[in-house]
C-alpha cells in the first residue's frame, strides 16, 4: 500500500509518510511533535526523523515549546506542497475505494482503528 501511495506522491518530492505528517499539522498548527506522533500512532524516534527532512525542504518550521518540547509549524512552502501533492493521494485513493464496495472499505477502517487501540493498549 506505501508503495502505491509513494509512487502518486513522488513527483510532488515527498513520501506518504510525509504528506501524513503535512496534513496531521495543518489544521491544529503550531502542533507539538508528541502529539504529532500520538494522532499518526508513531514511535517519536521515528517521527522526528521523517520532519527532518520537511525541515531541510523548507516545508516545516520547528520551534521550541513548554519544556523540552519541540512543535512544528507549516511554512507558507509547505502549504503549497501539500496542497500540490492532494490531487495525486485523491486520485490513488479512488482507484484503491473504487476496487471495494462501501460495506468492505467501512469495515477496513472500523478494524484498523480497532487493530491500532488495541495495539496501543498492549504496548502500555
Amino acid at each position: 500500500m506505501a508503495r502505491v501511495y509513494d509512487e502518486a506522491l513522488a513527483e510532488s518530492g515527498m513520501t506518504t509518510a510525509q504528506f501524513s505528517i503535512l496534513r496531521t499539522v495543518a489544521p491544529a498548527e503550531p502542533m507539538p511533535l508528541s502529539r504529532i506522533a500520538d494522532e499518526l500512532v508513531m514511535d517519536r524516534t521515528s517521527l522526528y526523523r521523517a520532519v527532518a527532512p520537511l525541515e531541510a525542504k523548507g516545508w516545516v518550521r520547528i520551534e521550541p515549546g513548554q519544556g523540552k518540547a519541540k512543535r512544528v509549524t507549516l511554512t507558507p512552502a509547505g502549504r503549497e506542497a501539500m496542497a500540490a501533492a492532494v490531487p495525486a493521494w485523491e486520485a490513488v485513493q479512488r482507484r484503491i475505494t473504487g476496487g471495494m464496495s462501501p460495506d468492505l472499505w467501512g469495515n477496513l477502517g472500523t478494524a484498523l482503528r480497532a487493530l491500532t487501540e488495541a495495539a496501543q493498549r498492549a504496548g502500555r
